[in-house]
């Protein structure tokens, strides 16, 4: 009788799941060869041909079709022993996480450290992106754990809803009032999130119905930069208050009310439910823990 390799299994599934062999051994973190030679033993094995290699790529056999389902069972069966058996401690492996700047700024820090402490084993890659990229990296496997402006609206991706951060407007601690009051502030550059991002668009949108198209809008990938150019005087900003509280504080910049803010930034840790992850399920809920103590802590100061 064929002894079966779960390890094969896995490979096997991440390519099936994939659609080709080089995707598969990035997201297993093997090499492509590695990939390759693992199929081929699984095939060897079982004495069947899984997939009919063409030029076009590669298809599964009716046998590779029916060994999916089993290949399935084993995965599920191998969530339920981690999930139920396993010391957390215990959980070797590598977290690829992806945050937008907004959370690198706040408490991604604390995240770090919490799941050291949940596991201390894991090595943990940390990636800094806009949203919109995060989201493509996650879909295509490139991350474990995206927390991004969410949620992401795919069948396949499981969202955790973190607090949202709530905006002010900023100006220059030294930029004078103009003349006819706070919303002419507004008639300064509006320095803002990148281009391809929602906090962009509606603010675009409403600058324009409330403005006029005349607004200049000054985008930005980073939010540290667009503080310190608020800070010099190049323009006003809508920013998260957590951020800009400091600054305030230390005389750097000021708000102001031109009668209405931007939405608060809605955030997500996010990732793909196929196939489950104790670890990655662990460090989306332990997100969602240390931000809302993060902002806990920031409101009542």
């Amino acid at each position: 009788m064929a002894r079966v390799n779960l390890e094969y299994l896995k490979s096997f599934l991440a390519v099936v799941r994939l659609g080709g062999v080089r995707k598969a051994a990035q997201m297993l973190n093997l090499t492509q060869p590695a990939v390759t030679a693992r199929i081929k033993s699984l095939e060897s094995s079982l004495s069947a041909a899984l997939f009919e290699r063409t030029s076009t790529g590669m298809k599964l056999t009716k046998r590779g079709e029916l060994l999916v389902k089993y290949a399935e069972q084993f995965e599920q069966l191998e969530e339920q022993v981690e999930r139920n058996v396993i010391d957390p401690a215990g959980i070797e492996g590598q977290l690829r996480l992806g945050v937008s700047e907004t959370i690198a700024q706040c408490w991604l820090p604390e995240l770090i450290a919490k799941l050291h402490q949940q596991f201390p084993s894991l090595e943990i890659e940390i990636q800094v992106d806009i949203s919109m990229n995060l989201r493509t990296d996650l879909l295509s496997r490139e991350i474990d754990l995206a927390i991004l402006l969410g949620p992401v609206s795919e069948y396949s991706v499981d969202n955790v809803e973190l607090p949202g951060f709530d905006l002010a407007w900023y100006v220059g601690a030294d930029v004078a009032m103009p003349a006819d009051g706070a919303s002419g502030y507004l008639r300064m550059p509006v320095i803002t999130y990148a281009r391809n991002t929602r906090p962009y668009r509606e603010l675009k949108s409403e600058l324009f119905t409330r403005v006029g198209a005349a607004t200049a809008l000054f985008p930005s990938s980073s939010l540290s930069a667009c503080f310190r150019l608020v800070e010099a005087g190049l323009g006003v900003a809508a920013l998260p208050c957590v951020l800009g509280q400091g600054l305030v504080a230390d005389g750097r910049l000021k708000t102001f009310d031109p009668g209405w803010t931007p939405n608060p930034l809605r955030f997500s840790a996010s990732y793909l439910g196929d196939p489950r992850s104790l670890m990655v399920e662990t460090a989306a809920s332990t997100a969602l823990e240390v931000a809302t103590r993060f902002l806990s802590d920031k409101n009542n100061l």
